[in-house]
């Protein structure tokens, strides 16, 4: 039996809401820098030995994006939000024009979005691969990364790891937090969130609920959809899509993975490329008398 997550209104409601409200969006993540830190450093690692452009999916409207090209990093950033993508623009037309230069914004779906460039490195940060709710939105998004990258290229991306306490709660429970001024609308809010997990398509809808103080009737739910990824499922959807992880750390500081690890981030190759360079360096750390005996 092939069970499928279906692309529904929930589903595409959950992958759209979270980024229609831009001003709270940028609020919300402000403080969060340390994976900006880590795919700078990342990108001007590969751009010191293959001098090309990077590609990210998931731009959104520039938190990655702009540091990469501030930092005099070529990008191309891909997203399906208009909201995101105009404050992006925007945000570009500030900056200077040596970083505007360096910036190309594409609109589209990951899964289908298709360019005439080749890439040294793609990226796909903050959960974007979370918005790939079945194995044929996975199949086809690893397509598209296969045909924009680069010869001898490598993909990266991160994950959050599925909280078994999140995936527990009842989605009956409102999970309360203080009270807060809501960066778009102004107002002092109440705000809490419900958990709803659906174990066959490993789906968690998380509903975040807003409430103005005062007014309850005028309050507003935003859906966020996001696919739980187990570890080993990741391995083996890019094992047999054709890529291979080259390495695995738990966090933004590089750190090996452990039972702690609340994000994952995966540096992935071409399993053939990979192969090739792993026979190379093995080559390369035999003797000199060792190689000679095995081409004669």
């Amino acid at each position: 039996m092939v069970i499928q997550a279906r692309r529904d209104a929930e589903l595409e409601a959950g992958s759209d809401a979270h980024y229609e409200d831009v001003r709270y969006y940028d609020a919300t993540y402000a403080d969060r820098r340390e994976d900006v830190a880590y795919y700078v450093e990342l990108a001007a690692e590969h751009v010191a030995e293959s001098a090309g452009p990077v590609l990210e999916y998931g731009c959104g409207n520039g938190r990655i994006t702009l540091s990469l090209a501030r930092s005099g990093v070529e990008v191309t950033g891909i997203d399906r939000s208009e909201p995101m993508l105009a404050s992006l623009r925007q945000r570009l037309a500030k900056e200077p024009r040596e970083v505007r230069r360096r910036v190309t914004v594409r609109a589209g779906d990951m899964r289908d979005k298709r360019l005439r460039t080749r890439f040294p490195l793609v990226l796909c940060t903050f959960n974007t691969f979370l918005h790939l709710y079945n194995r044929d939105d996975v199949e086809r998004f690893l397509a598209r990364v296969d045909s924009h990258l680069a010869p001898g290229g490598t993909f990266v991306f991160d994950t959050s790891l599925p909280d078994p306490e999140e995936l527990a709660r009842k989605p009956e429970r409102l999970h309360r937090t203080p009270p807060f001024r809501h960066a778009g609308s102004g107002d002092i809010v109440r705000y809490g969130e419900r958990f709803d997990y659906d174990p066959m398509r490993q789906v968690l809808i998380v509903a975040m609920e807003f409430e103005p103080r005062g007014r309850p009737r005028d309050g507003w739910m935003t859906p966020l959809a996001h696919r739980q990824f187990f570890p080993q499922e990741l391995e083996a959807l890019l094992h047999y899509n054709g890529f291979e992880v080259v390495a695995l750390h738990g966090d933004y500081e590089r750190e090996a993975p452990t039972r702690d690890s609340v994000d994952l981030v995966f540096h992935c190759r071409r399993r053939n490329e990979a192969k090739r360079q792993r026979r190379r360096s093995s080559e390369a750390n035999q003797p000199v008398s060792a190689r000679k005996r095995r081409r004669s």
